[in-house]
Parts: C-alpha cells; sequence; structure tokens
C-alpha cells in the first residue's frame, strides 16, 4: 500500500503538537512494515520546513528532523505535471490540489491527513490518522 502522509501529519510529530502527537506518530511507525510505504511530497517538504522553523527557531534542529522524517518517509516528486493537474481540480486550497494531484498521479492509494473535509472531492481514499490505523490493524 502507497500512502502520501499531508503536512499537518507529519508536523504534529515533528514539532510533537497535542494532542495529535501519539496518532501520528503510530502512523509513521507503520512504514517499518512491508506492505506500507509511505511518502511526502516534495513541496511538503519546504512547508514542512519554514513551519517547523517558526516554531523551533533553530535551523539546524529543523535540518535534523527533516534528515530524521527522511529515513522513514520517501519523497514523492512535484513535477509540472502535478502542478497542471492541480490547476485543474480549481479546489479552494491549492497546496491540497497540489497533494492530492501528487498522490493519483503516483498511483498512491490514499492520503492520510487531518482535514479530511479538504479531500472532499478526491476521488482516492482519504482518512484520519486514527482511521488509518483501525484500518491496519494486523
Amino acid at each position: 500500500m502507497r500512502i502520501l502522509i499531508d503536512t499537518n501529519v507529519i508536523l504534529d510529530v515533528l514539532l510533537k503538537r497535542s494532542p495529535f502527537y501519539e496518532t501520528a506518530i503510530e502512523v509513521l511507525k507503520l512504514s517499518t512494515r512491508d506492505d506500507i510505504q509511505e511518502f511526502v511530497s516534495a513541496s511538503a517538504i519546504t512547508d514542512i520546513y519554514y513551519i517547523a522553523y517558526k516554531n523551533l527557531r533553530d535551523k539546524a534542529a529543523v535540518r535534523e528532523l527533516l534528515k530524521k522524517l527522511l529515513l522513514i518517509v520517501s519523497v514523492a516528486g512535484v513535477s509540472e505535471e502535478e502542478i497542471q493537474k492541480a490547476l485543474e481540480l480549481e479546489w479552494n486550497d491549492f497546496e491540497d490540489s497540489v497533494q492530492y494531484s501528487v498522490a493519483a498521479l503516483n498511483e498512491m492509494d490514499g492520503i492520510i491527513t487531518r482535514n479530511v473535509k479538504d479531500y472532499s472531492s478526491a476521488e482516492m481514499q482519504v482518512w484520519e490518522p486514527a482511521q488509518f490505523l483501525e484500518k491496519t490493524k494486523c
């Protein structure tokens, strides 16, 4: 199963945001399973860096967090094709359009986000972290 992890879930882990941290970290731990591949989009990495730095005010610490993140998840590229598809969607939030386009064009099985309503027009599965954990219980 190939899954795109939305920016908010990654930030919940990196910034240890309560009450979301525990569930989000469990989602990332699923990447150790052979049947689950987790991705973040390349564009999300820049957003994650910016928001984490705004909160932590320590560039070295943010870089270390991102290095650790990249040991767990893979990065899905954002090319002109993903941007063109995102523009065609005409969703209210362009960043969500890009995330969705990355997932769709990379043939992912779904997206994990805390903002499921932002993906109401999605033609793929979208889960909240707790929903995905429930789905993947062995």
